[in-house]
C-alpha cells in the first residue's frame, strides 16, 4: 500500500530564512538583529552558551516564541502564514517521552504521523511501515512494546527522534538532542541522522557540544549575546573542551563558564 503522502511539494531556494530577527522578554533583548538561512541538504549546527539565545531562535522559527521585529520564512513561505507543518519534524529538549502518559513506545512513536495523516484518519500500512522504519532508525525496534516511562533518558529521547523520522519530513529541528545523554544514545542520533541527510532531508539543530554529530555538520551558526558571531565552518573547541579526556556526555549547568563557543 502506498504511504499516504501530501502533495508534492516545489523545492525552494531556502529551507529556512530568518531576517532581522528580534525577541524580547520584558524588554530584555535575547536576540539581536538576527539573520542567516538554511539551504536544502544542508546539515546546519546553532552553537552558543547558555543563555546566548540559540534555543530562542529554534522555538521562533517554529513559531512558538513570537518576534518583536524581523520576518522568518519556511520553505519559502512567512511564518505567519505556514501550515504545512507536515514537512518539519521537531525534537525538543530532553524531556520524558510519555509525558506522565503510560504509552508504550511504539504509540509515542505512531504519534509523529498524525500531522501528515490527520487525527481524524485511522493510522494504515504504511503509518505501521514509518513507524517500524523510525524505531529501527533509532536502534528501538525491540523496545517497541514496552512503556516509554521504562525507558533510560538516552532511550526516552531516542522515541522523540523516532517520533519526528515517522513523519518523514523534509525539515529536521532538534533542539540539544544529546544534552545529558549516554554515548550509546549520541551514536544511535548520528546513525539515524546521517540516514535522514542521505536521503536528502535538511537539518537544523541545537548544540553545546556536538560529540559524534559533528562529522555530520555542513555549516555552524554561532550565537553569542544574541546575535550571530559566527556564521561557516564549525569552529575549533577552545578552553577545557578542547582536551582529549573532556566528557562530552555531561549536562552543562547555568553556573559552568561560557566554554566551548564563547
Amino acid at each position: 500500500m502506498k504511504e499516504n503522502r501530501k502533495q508534492a511539494e516545489p523545492t525552494p531556494a531556502t529551507v529556512v530564512s530568518v531576517t532581522h530577527a528580534q525577541v524580547a522578554y520584558d524588554n530584555r533583548p535575547v536576540l539581536r538583529d538576527v539573520s542567516f538561512t538554511v539551504a536544502p541538504g544542508e546539515v546546519v549546527a546553532v552553537l552558543g552558551a547558555n543563555g546566548s539565545g540559540k534555543s530562542t531562535l529554534i522555538r521562533s522559527i517554529l513559531g512558538l516564541v513570537p518576534l518583536n521585529s524581523g520576518s522568518i520564512d519556511l520553505f519559502g513561505t512567512p511564518l505567519r502564514r505556514f501550515r504545512k507543518w507536515w514537512r518539519i519534524g521537531y525534537v525538543p529538549q530532553r524531556i520524558g517521552a510519555g509525558s506522565g502518559v503510560p504509552a508504550t513506545v511504539a504509540e509515542v512513536v505512531a504519534s509523529g504521523r498524525l500531522a501528515r495523516r490527520g487525527i481524524l484518519r485511522p493510522a494504515g500500512a504504511a503509518d505501521r511501515a514509518a513507524v517500524a522504519e523510525a524505531l529501527e532508525q533509532v536502534g528501538l525496534a525491540d523496545r517497541a512494546a514496552h512503556p516509554v516511562t521504562t525507558l533510560s533518558g538516552g532511550q526516552q529521547q531516542r522515541t522523540l527522534i523516532a517520533r519526528a523520522l515517522a513523519g518523514r519530513p523534509e525539515l529536521l529541528v532538534l533542539d540539544e538532542p544529546t544534552a545529558g545523554v549516554d554515548a550509546a544514545s549520541q551514536a544511535a542520533f548520528a546513525d539515524a541522522l546521517r540516514g535522514f541527510i542521505a536521503k536528502g532531508g535538511t537539518v537544523l539543530l541545537v548544540a553545546h557540544e556536538l560529540g559524534p554529530l559533528a562529522p555530520l555538520i555542513s555549516r555552524a551558526v554561532v550565537v553569542h549575546e544574541g546575535r550571530i558571531a559566527h556564521d561557516g565552518p564549525v569552529p575549533e573547541p577552545v578552553g577545557h573542551h578542547a582536551d582529549p579526556d573532556h566528557d562530552h556526555v555531561h549536562p552543562h549547568g547555568p553556573d559552568e563558564p561560557t566554554g566551548m563557543w564563547s
